[in-house]
């Protein structure tokens, strides 16, 4: 076995990687090039904005293609660039637009990851006859006696693997991940040594396809209808104030309500919930925030086995930046999965990610879901 644990010397060994245009992927490239694999670099074009050459902290378009192609000709390696617009369009941007009309709050990078990376392009590394797909993610993968187990990085701060709950054991046993063991200043300085022409570009920040940040005029462009007005009400339904469409709104929000100047302290209106049927925007107390229970759909298990029925001792992230809380996963036989969680957590909406862990390792999750019915608590 060669160190990507594939049965094969590693000059014959072909390796895909993925590459955005971002430091990261850069030096998982290189990384992979210099342990003498033979290394393609693949970049997708996604989405197409007309300015985004000029466009500084996203991915995938313009600038960061013209990036990714000068990285693949220092390092020596082939490199294409495939159009994926209309799949990323179909997949990820329809999906994120619709999800608003919803009244939840989507996360497209996990839906990017699930379908066009780990899928389609996945698939086309396999058509290129690659033993193995490497990625710039901040994640670990280790053997295990079940198969490949997904892990969280070293550097915690950078770590990863809540946008890579939904990827499959045969979708794992594909994939490497050469910067999972590494903290960002050892990768900036793998970028210097190799004298890759993005050293010192920054980090990716904002949605890909969502120019400054402004996602409420990505949907209102894509879903018109997103612009409806509304009423802001409180939880006993009374009337406190209108809006210009529920887009504009998140659970959790406290500031720009428009309902005059509220107090700072226990008195504090946020949103609690949104009703997209009847399109009321519904406020309360920071208390009313708290949830200590959330159905799950479309859970993706990546553990020992499959799901065990019953209940689990483990802990979940139910946001990227949070640090893993105890919890209690809890499945029926007909496959129907609620969280029970130690200690409720604030401003939670449906359709964010709750993903679980047995310390660095990453068991599965599911997309948390309007109401948590179907196991009694």
């Amino acid at each position: 076995m060669n160190p990507l644990g594939i049965d094969k010397p590693v000059s014959q060994t072909r390796v895909v990687v993925a590459m955005s245009g971002g430091v990261d992927s850069s030096v998982a490239a290189a990384l992979m090039a210099e342990a003498g694999y033979e290394v393609i670099g693949v970049t997708l074009q996604l989405y197409d904005h007309g300015a985004a050459v000029a466009r500084k902290g996203a991915c995938c378009a313009g600038q960061d293609i013209h990036d990714a192609r000068n990285v693949a000709d220092r390092i020596g390696i082939p490199h294409y660039v495939l159009d994926y617009e209309s799949r990323f369009r179909e997949a990820v941007i329809d999906e994120f637009a619709d999800s608003y009309l919803r009244g939840e709050t989507p996360i497209p990078c996990v839906r990017c990851n699930q379908t066009v990376k780990f899928q389609d392009l996945l698939a086309t590394a396999r058509d290129l006859g690659a033993d193995a797909l490497a990625t710039g993610h901040y994640v670990r993968r280790a053997e295990g006696q079940g198969g490949p187990a997904l892990l969280r990085a070293v550097d915690a701060d950078r770590d990863q693997s809540y946008f890579l709950f939904a990827t499959t054991r045969g979708q794992l046993d594909y994939l490497r991940f050469p910067l999972g063991g590494m903290e960002k200043p050892e990768t900036r300085a793998h970028a210097e040594r190799f004298g890759l022409p993005v050293a010192d570009k920054p980090d990716s920040q904002d949605i890909c396809f969502v120019p400054e940040g402004n996602y409420a005029r990505i949907v209102e462009r894509l879903r018109p209808e997103a612009h409806a007005p509304g009423e802001i009400v409180d939880q006993a339904g009374n009337v406190l104030g209108s809006h210009e469409g529920i887009i504009n709104f998140t659970i959790g929000q406290r500031r720009g309500l428009g309902l005059g100047g509220r107090p700072e302290g226990e008195d504090a209106l946020y949103v609690v919930r949104l009703d997209p049927a009847s399109r009321r925007v519904i406020v309360g107390p920071r208390t009313a925030l708290g949830i200590d229970r959330l159905a799950l759909g479309a859970v993706n298990w990546i553990g020992d086995g499959t799901l065990p029925a019953g209940d689990l001792a483990c802990s979940v992230k139910l946001r990227s930046t949070m640090a893993p809380a105890p919890a209690r996963l809890l499945t029926d036989a007909d496959g129907n999965t609620v969280v029970r969680l130690d200690e409720p957590q604030f401003g939670i909406s449906p359709g964010q990610a709750c993903v679980f862990y047995d310390g660095d390792r990453v068991l599965g999750g599911g997309w948390i879901l309007r109401e948590a019915a179907g196991i009694a608590a």
